[in-house]
């Protein structure tokens, strides 16, 4: 079975990450997928939301960190298809829904910041472990998550690497519904039918003032990446990766 099954109910396209053995920890051609399933929704009127969900165990557990070592080994940043995920993210001209269910870790918590509802699971969690491995935040979230949490919030998140819950997401305005994780898939359908049942262009038009010009936002992952690519390369980050190989051994 695929590793992103894309699957369109009516007006709403589900892009769901199926790799739960690996705790959906997003390898290049998932990436690749997934912006695939992103850019081609400019081109296709009938769809009016988008929901990126997960496993029922896990959302995602952010980068493959196999994929990371061979970056950085080859001397190269953030792969091109990272890269076209979040600038197709970024650039999304329709809403999106979020479904979270366990762990949402590192890429897998700053992609929830480009989306417009996020329906979290009770025992659904947030972290971004970046600093800690050598590394700096990535998806313009060193941009949106001062703006959405305030400084204070935000740097226990993306620097210190605070793991928050599902409540504390919840507070922190990045999750709108905590449910029974049962009811997770069911309640983020919901929010997306929701959406796309109101006029279409009203609603286009509302998002982008609310959201901002995207180029500020694309800008600001492209800062990101360069700094990425200069850290992966760094002693630190190489030392913080051969320790979590050879605690995984």
């Amino acid at each position: 079975m695929p590793d992103i099954l894309i699957t369109d109910d009516g007006p709403v396209r589900v892009i769901r990450m199926n790799r739960p053995e690996k705790k959906n920890a997003l390898t290049l051609a998932m990436y690749d997928a997934m912006a695939e399933a992103i850019e081609t929704v400019a081109n296709d009127a009938a769809i009016r939301c988008l929901v990126i969900a997960g496993h029922e165990s896990v959302f995602c557990a952010g980068n493959d960190l196999n994929d990371f070592v061979a970056m950085a080994q080859g001397g190269g940043g953030l792969g091109a298809p990272i890269l076209r995920f979040l600038h197709a993210l970024a650039r999304c001209d329709i809403p999106v829904v979020a479904a979270v269910n366990g762990a949402a870790v590192g890429v897998g918590t700053t992609m929830l910041l480009h989306c417009d509802q996020v329906i979290a699971g009770e025992s659904a969690s947030f972290s971004t472990p970046f600093v800690g491995l050598g590394l700096v935040p990535e998806a313009a979230s060193s941009l949106i998550a001062p703006r959405l949490m305030g400084h204070a919030r935000a740097f226990s998140l993306l620097v210190m690497g605070k793991r928050l819950s599902a409540t504390d997401a919840k507070d922190a305005g990045i999750v709108n519904l905590v449910v029974p994780p049962a009811a997770v898939d069911g309640e983020a359908l919901t929010a997306a039918r929701t959406i796309a049942a109101l006029p279409a262009e009203g609603v286009k038009i509302a998002r982008r003032l609310m959201r901002g010009a995207p180029d500020e936002i694309a800008a600001r992952i492209d800062a990101e990446a360069d700094a990425f690519k200069k850290r992966l390369g760094s002693a630190e980050a190489q030392a913080a990766f051969a320790a979590f190989f050879s605690r995984k051994r």
